[in-house]
């Protein structure tokens, strides 16, 4: 069974900093494509970053520059470096792991990321 598992997040004031981490595990063949989401209220889910297991990087164009994703690939686990943080980042996060029978992966919780001015 396919678990995904975030932490981090919190609150900071705008032009801070904050990471976030996510592990899945269950996946016998490993995650082909690990990533980091965004739902925002009453704004739909947008992808703002992800890494597939060659380590190839797709940023969002509004993070780039801000954010950084990095892979541990032996361990399923990706780290999201967030920097220079602002109002408009604050949204629900979620991990996405995708494995090459499931095209659309499978989810996290989500964790909070809250930036205030």
């Amino acid at each position: 069974q396919v678990q995904v598992m975030e932490s981090g997040g919190g609150l900071v004031q705008a032009g801070g900093s904050l990471r976030l981490s996510c592990s899945a595990s269950g996946s016998i063949f490993g995650f082909s494509v690990m990533g980091w989401y965004r739902q925002a209220p009453g704004k739909q889910r947008e992808l703002v970053a992800s890494i597939s297991s060659g380590t190839s990087t797709n940023y969002a164009d509004s993070v780039k520059g801000r954010f950084t994703i990095s892979r541990d690939g032996a361990k399923n686990r990706v780290t999201l470096q967030m920097n220079n943080l602002k109002p408009e980042d604050t949204a629900v996060y979620l991990c996405n792991a995708r494995t090459n029978a499931a095209a659309n992966g499978y989810w996290g919780q989500g964790t909070q990321v809250t930036v205030f001015s």
